[in-house]
């Protein structure tokens, strides 16, 4: 039997569900969502599906990321309410996937996980299922596990596991409809510097993999949740004489105001304070001072930057705890004009950590 799988979260209940009425069957995972936007979640949301077949020890195959192919599928019902017609499409989609690799594997019966989401329909779910296996004589298994308190059990379950339990279905235009009242949409912010921000996707990936390296190792742990201010930088662009500039701008450099211009008149500058807004400006030789000339040039740093964790030491140390000021780092300090368009953004978040038993 083979198992289209969306998720652990919905996988490893509907599994371990699927195993007590089928005992005798051999049970095949396969991961193929290319519904889910960006990669970077697809790619977390399979590591912790291979992490959970691993515990119920079932062969996961993954199929390839597809997401243009799904794109051009739902396109013109980017608007539609969940459970309209482009959720209908998007499981045609993926059942169609999952019955030619089926038949490809020589299996004879399909069924997928996504029958378990609670917000999923299964008259949609039982539709796209039959109208793709009818062509290849396979036969599709719906089976309702959140009856009679499953999905309170399942999620019972994932708790118990340690699952990762994601915030959204994984279709972007879900996802837009979700975050309609935000400025900004935090899951599909990345630095082209790769930095790893705190409560984003990469720094989940990391999370999970060590959550899993230490299931590996035997060592007891459970995971916490806790709150904390985070913060996004959403725009800038410095402008030093006029002239546009490459700049670092260290985490947690909070611009009250969208537009800001002030002069420097003082030779031989490292480091400067303007009163204006309390942007600090940092010469590139001054930073690397600090940093104990960790970096090789200004590019270096661009590239390369400091995990957020040290930043923030930087900036505890030199400002205190609860500052929040700009500080931004320049390649060469001179006496010119800065203008500063910026704007970022302040906001409650919570992220889970590991204790250690």
């Amino acid at each position: 039997m083979l198992v289209h799988i969306c998720c652990s979260v919905d996988s490893h209940y509907f599994i371990e569900e699927l195993k007590k009425i089928y005992p005798d069957e051999k049970i095949i995972g396969y991961f193929y969502d290319p519904n889910i936007h960006p990669l970077s979640e697809y790619e977390l949301r399979f590591l912790d599906v291979k992490r959970s077949c691993d515990k119920l020890n079932i062969k996961l195959y993954k199929g390839k990321y597809e997401y243009e192919k799904w794109l051009n599928a739902v396109r013109g019902y980017e608007d539609e309410p969940e459970k309209g017609v482009r959720c209908e499409i998007c499981f045609d989609v993926r059942m169609g996937s999952s019955v030619e690799f089926a038949a490809k594997i020589g299996e004879k019966k399909l069924t997928t996980t996504l029958l378990t989401s609670p917000k999923k329909d299964l008259e949609q779910l039982k539709n796209a299922l039959e109208k793709e296996c009818k062509p290849y004589g396979i036969e599709f298994l719906a089976p309702d596990f959140r009856k009679n308190g499953g999905t309170q059990r399942q999620f019972a379950l994932a708790k118990k596991e340690m699952l990762y339990h994601q915030n959204y279905c994984g279709c972007i235009y879900g996802l837009k409809k979700q975050k309609q009242d935000k400025s900004f949409i935090d899951e599909l912010m990345s630095p082209v510097n790769k930095q790893i921000l705190p409560a984003s996707i990469e720094a989940k990936i990391q999370f999970y993999k060590k959550v899993k390296l230490l299931e590996k190792k035997g060592v007891k742990f459970e995971i916490q949740r806790e709150k904390f201010l985070n913060y996004r930088l959403l725009s800038a662009l410095i402008k030093q004489g006029k002239k546009p500039i490459k700049t670092y701008i260290l985490f947690y450099s909070h611009f009250k105001n969208a537009y800001t211009k002030f002069s420097i008149n003082e030779e031989n500058l490292q480091n400067y304070k303007s009163l204006k807004d309390e942007i600090n400006l940092w010469s590139f030789e001054y930073f690397n001072k600090i940093c104990k000339n960790k970096f090789k040039n200004f590019q270096d740093l661009l590239s390369n930057p400091l995990k957020v964790e040290q930043e923030i030491k930087i900036r505890q140390k030199f400002f205190g705890v609860y500052d929040l000021s700009p500080v931004i780092i320049v390649e060469n300090l001179i006496n010119t004009s800065y203008e500063f368009i910026a704007k970022s953004e302040i906001y409650f978040d919570s992220k889970e950590k590991i204790v250690k038993l």
